[in-house]
């Protein structure tokens, strides 16, 4: 990382620049004594009381005292990946949101408040796409308020780690006591690549609904009530894979839903004892298929941050990092 301008370091920003992608140095802390330094990159979300606050693309808050600066410049966006379809934060924001729509929504400005008896996050949380129309501690309140009539706790779904992400919203809910409880990366990749993958696809089922054996092997829920199956059935146009086992259960399950060129995938679940035989590829492989028939070109699909197994899979597949999204839950 170079600061270098005519040879001396030096601090090119300032509290105006407020919002702007950033490179900053600073001093560290150093036990042997000799002076070391620090870098960070990231969004300038505050630059209060002689305190920067920097929000990384991972969604992590950096703050930084303005006395241990030593270099500073504002850099242009991330750039964007070479691997993938184009794709927008927002684009890809709605078109997630409709594949997992939620029993019971209402607005509040540019944001979505989503209901859905408690079942997921992604359906139980508001989607900040915009203004609330109100200032942010009204809002806040107006949220909490909400879902607190519906007996739920209040969260707000938040992304960071794209052009046009939400890293100052991210560092406002903090600044506002909301924490952050889980992220999730949102993946995606030409959806051809998916549909080549040399897989055992003939013992993929499809259908347009879900049975009782479907949901057994889903197992998100302690009792599969109208609303998980409202969610579930949800999107444009929505397949349900199964891969049969022995007995009445399934070996393996998924889900995608096709929206114009998107196809997502979701709820691939595979039972250990069947596990390290491809099964998850072929149900992502049958998916990814149909949905080529139907006219879909590209692939996304969300994963936990610290879902190793999923992420190696997916890698593989051809999967790459877009942004990734923040639950934050009000205290």
């Amino acid at each position: 990382m170079e600061f270098t301008g005519g040879g001396r370091l030096k601090v090119r920003i300032t509290p105006i620049d407020v919002g702007k992608r950033v490179s900053v140095r600073r001093t560290a802390d150093s036990s042997a004594g000799a002076e070391k330094f620090t870098d960070t990159v990231g969004v300038l979300t505050s630059w209060t009381e002689g305190v920067l606050v920097i929000t990384r693309r991972t969604g992590e808050i950096v703050r930084i005292p303005e006395s241990s600066l030593v270099a500073g410049k504002v850099v242009p966006a991330a750039p964007a990946r070479r691997r993938g379809p184009a794709a927008d934060f927002e684009e890809l924001a709605r078109v997630t949101a409709r594949a997992w729509q939620p029993v019971e929504s209402e607005r509040l400005g540019d944001w979505e408040l989503r209901s859905s008896s408690g079942f997921t996050r992604r359906a139980n949380s508001v989607l900040p796409l915009g203004d609330p129309g109100l200032p942010l501690d009204e809002a806040l309140a107006r949220v909490r308020a909400w879902y607190e009539e519906r007996d739920l706790p209040a969260y707000i779904q938040a992304a960071t780690g794209a052009a046009g992400t939400q890293e100052q919203l991210c560092a406002e809910l903090e600044t506002h006591g909301w924490r952050r409880e889980v992220s999730t990366d949102v993946r995606i990749c030409s959806l051809a690549a998916v549909g080549d993958l040399d897989a055992d696809v003939a013992r993929v089922r499809l259908a347009r609904s879900l049975d009782e054996a479907w949901l057994r092997r889903y197992q998100r829920f302690d009792v599969p009530g109208p609303h998980v199956l409202h969610v579930l059935g949800s999107g444009p146009s929505v397949w349900f894979a199964s891969v049969p086992g022995e007995g009445e259960d399934l070996a393996a399950i998924g889900r995608c839903v096709v929206d114009g060129r998107w196809a997502g995938f979701m709820a691939v679940e595979v039972d250990p004892a069947y596990r390290r035989q491809g099964l998850a590829t072929a149900v992502m492989t049958a998916l990814a298929r149909r949905a080529l028939e139907e006219g879909a070109s590209a692939a996304w699909l969300q994963v936990e941050t610290d879902n190793d197994g999923a992420h190696g899979l997916y890698q593989g597949m051809g999967f790459v990092t877009h942004h990734r999204y923040h639950y934050f839950r009000s205290a």
